[in-house]
This record gives C-alpha cells, structure tokens and sequence, in this order.
C-alpha cells in the first residue's frame, strides 16, 4: 500500500505513539490526541490506526479477550509480558535461531517467520513481591 499523505490527525497519533511506551489501546491513544487535535473522533482515530498498520509505519498487536494495542516500532522484534500487570515491553531480541532451529527440524516445511512471545514478571512487579 502507498503511503498516504501524514495529514494534522495521522501525524497527532503517531506523536502519541512515539511518545508512549506503554503499547497504548485505541481508548487511551484518542485521549491523548484529543489533547492536541481536541475536535477528533474515536472512529478517525480507529482508521489512522488501520491505515497505519496496513502502510507497516505501526504494529497492532491483538491478543484474545484484550483491547488491541499498538506499537511505534513496526520493526521485527520481541515483546514481554508482565503476567501481574500487563505491561507490554519491547525486546531485542531475535527470533531467527528459534526459527533456524525449527527449518532444520522440520525441512519439509517453509517457514518465513516467528512470532514469540516471553511472559513473566517485569521489573517493578518483581521488586513488589520481594519487598
């Protein structure tokens, strides 16, 4: 898909994007936008989203019984998941040895990615249970 042109809304979500580090929901990105562009509506923030995704400058990242959230960094990497409170933090780290691993493992098969996802305790909710 071509890219379209970065119009006042596309670009005040993409700022609240890249600000973010939360992998921030549709709900709460329209709230923060709202603070710049204050006459936006949700549904114009649902389809910058969509169009951002589809034009690869963002990553929606869906898992079930969750709102969708999305990422700034559209770039091939890992997420961890805070199992306690949900948060979402990137990670750089590769999938292409897992992915080497499964080629050699399974030659009658063509794999072209991976997707994996570590789980676990983030940094505060850990120091939370030790103290």
């Amino acid at each position: 898909m071509a890219m379209k042109r970065l119009t006042r809304q596309r670009k005040a979500v993409m700022d609240v994007l890249q600000e973010a580090r939360n992998h921030p929901d549709a709900a709460w990105i329209y709230q923060e936008v709202r603070k710049v562009v204050p006459n936006i509506s949700l549904g114009t923030v649902y389809r910058t989203l969509e169009v951002l995704v589809d034009e690869g400058r963002i990553m929606q990242l869906a898992r079930p019984g969750e709102a969708t959230r999305y990422d700034a960094n559209p770039a091939p990497h890992q997420h961890f998941i805070c199992e306690r409170c949900g948060a979402i933090i990137d990670l750089d780290v590769s999938a292409a040895e897992v992915l080497e691993k499964a080629r050699r493992a399974y030659p009658e098969m063509v794999f072209q990615s991976a997707d994996i996802e570590f789980r676990g305790l983030c940094a505060d909710c850990r120091d939370k249970l030790q103290s």
